[in-house]
């Protein structure tokens, strides 16, 4: 098992050292699972996850909040065990996590199938011509009687294509850019959405291109009031920003752990790898960035649930630092395996691939200095 010592920072309660207790049990029993078939392997993990009562965490109950710092030794322990596991249980967060957030009543009805896995969900944010930059979403939901018909495409939507209820950003145009979005509910089987194509990575995981052809939408399946969807969705990645920065870490955590067997019983010259200075260096390297990155995504974690309003700059230095850690921790695993680092089935080759995307969704590295720049400007 990985180092555990981090749980008595003062960041944690009794009930998060139990809750990880938990996880690490559960994930030490049921992962990693067999990534042959990615979309029915996702399906599998949602409902196991789901009936270990994990996915009870993904969405808060109604007059709940959301615990970040649950969420974060969840993801961080899912991650290294199993990457597809973590995204699992994450797009189940992340992709309900407006109704979560902002959800009337009877849209929470989707909130209990996600957190008891028997629906999958999805947030449908991206589009062809922008990724990062929100505020040029092209979709439109055009008003009509009773509710709206949206029009548009959306792309890197993960869950695409196996997702049960995806949340939709379109245009409704009460303001320019930004401020001109809102926020739908929209079931799997709506006519007029369809899966387009599927995106293959380098990390398999359920990803598609979605068409939107005329989609009629109730004017209950709004989330929040018109013109607030970029609100909402910056509210969303405010919380799930330190997630992945928690996965992040997990990756890392198991590439040291990877690095530290490896270096322990392979034998150069007579001696153990990590008899050599040199590479005593690149381990406390690799420990030392594991270490600062679960402190920032712990402190950002800790600081939501203190009850502050936004934790933009805290969470955006958790993603960048970690994740950017985390790359450089897994090269460094893979350079100390010598060939074997990059051979198929090694565990550390899996996690080189595994990291590359976290680096880019939910606001890639660019955009988090960005954000953290604006915020010490202002």
């Amino acid at each position: 098992m990985s180092d555990q010592s981090f749980l008595h920072w003062p960041f944690f309660e009794d009930r998060h050292r139990a809750l990880a207790a938990e996880v690490e049990a559960w994930a030490a029993a049921h992962l990693p699972v067999d990534h042959g078939d990615v979309d029915a392997a996702c399906r599998g993990l949602v409902a196991a996850l789901g009936a270990a009562g994990l996915l009870r965490h993904s969405g808060a109950a109604e007059g709940e909040r959301l615990d970040v710092r649950s969420l974060c030794l969840i993801r961080e322990t899912l991650a290294r065990h199993d990457a597809l596991a973590d995204f699992a249980f994450a797009m189940q967060g992340l992709g309900m996590g407006a109704v979560s957030l902002f959800g009337t009543a009877d849209q929470r009805r989707w909130l209990d199938r996600t957190r008891a896995g028997t629906a999958i969900a999805a947030f449908a944010l991206t589009e062809p011509g922008s990724g990062s930059d929100v505020a040029a979403t092209a979709t439109v939901a055009e008003r009509m009687p009773g509710g709206y018909r949206l029009t548009g495409e959306k792309t890197y939507i993960s869950n695409g294509g196996i997702a049960d209820v995806y949340v939709i950003f379109a245009r409704t145009g009460e303001a320019p850019g930004a401020r001109g979005l809102s926020a739908f509910l929209m079931p799997a089987e709506t006519p007029g959405l369809s899966v387009a194509s599927r995106i293959e990575v380098i990390a398999p995981h359920p990803l598609a291109h979605l068409r939107l052809e005329g989609v009629v939408l109730p004017e209950a399946a709004r989330i929040g009031a018109a013109g607030d969807g970029f609100k909402l969705a910056m509210s969303v990645l405010d919380v799930f920003r330190s997630t992945v920065g928690a996965a992040a870490l997990g990756m890392a955590r198991r590439a040291l752990d990877e690095a530290l067997a490896r270096t322990q019983t392979r034998r150069i010259q007579g001696e153990p790898l990590a008899a050599l200075q040199m590479v005593q260096g690149h381990l406390a390297d690799m420990a030392l960035k594991v270490d600062a990155a679960a402190l920032l995504v712990y402190r950002a974690a800790w600081t939501k649930d203190q009850g502050a309003a936004r934790v933009t700059r805290e969470a955006a230095m958790a993603k960048l630092y970690a994740t950017e850690a985390a790359q450089e921790v897994i090269d460094a695993a893979v350079q100390l395996h010598g060939g074997d680092g990059v051979r198929h089935g090694v565990k550390v080759e899996e996690l080189y691939r595994d990291i590359r995307a976290l680096r880019i969704y939910e606001g890639a590295s660019d955009v988090q200095r960005v954000v953290i720049a604006r915020s010490i400007l202002a």
